[in-house]
């Protein structure tokens, strides 16, 4: 069975801002069913707004298409958790919801570039409580590829 995993919203946005990256080849293994993902309705929201922008999207030439296709493949495939906001452990708040989600959905991996979780050691001591192991994107592509 694939693996379950939370991947944070810059990297959504990312595989669509450069189709060669690393981020890119996570879509791209996700679409091939290498791996699940857990979502809840906090990303989605933050997902759309990036992607919304009008500097991102002039800037890289993102499409209304391209911002449906992704929600679409991310809605038809993701399981999608209702989560509280009970979560108040990283510096950044607004991360919070990224953590609580990978918990309620018992993902296995949270997948992030963000360095507030990466490196904060009381949030991957509470993470790993609940059996969630923070992930670099790299590690975490050649984790599933092997």
């Amino acid at each position: 069975m694939p693996v379950k995993a939370v991947v944070d919203t810059n990297i959504w946005v990312s595989s669509l801002l450069n189709p060669f990256g690393f981020p890119a080849r996570l879509r791209r293994t996700f679409e091939e069913g290498l791996f699940h993902i857990v979502i809840s309705p906090p990303m989605v929201e933050e997902l759309i707004d990036v992607l919304s922008r009008p500097r991102i999207r002039n800037r890289y030439d993102i499409t209304e298409e391209d911002i449906e296709e992704l929600l679409l493949l991310i809605e038809d495939r993701a399981e999608s958790v209702l989560i509280s906001g009970n979560i108040n452990i990283c510096r950044d708040s607004d991360d919070d919801f990224v953590i609580e989600t990978a918990i309620k959905g018992q993902a296995k991996y949270l997948v992030t570039r963000d360095d507030d979780i990466k490196f904060d050691k009381e949030v991957s001591s509470f993470l790993s409580q609940h059996g969630v192991t923070v992930i670099s994107l790299s590690k975490f592509l050649n984790l599933i590829r092997s």
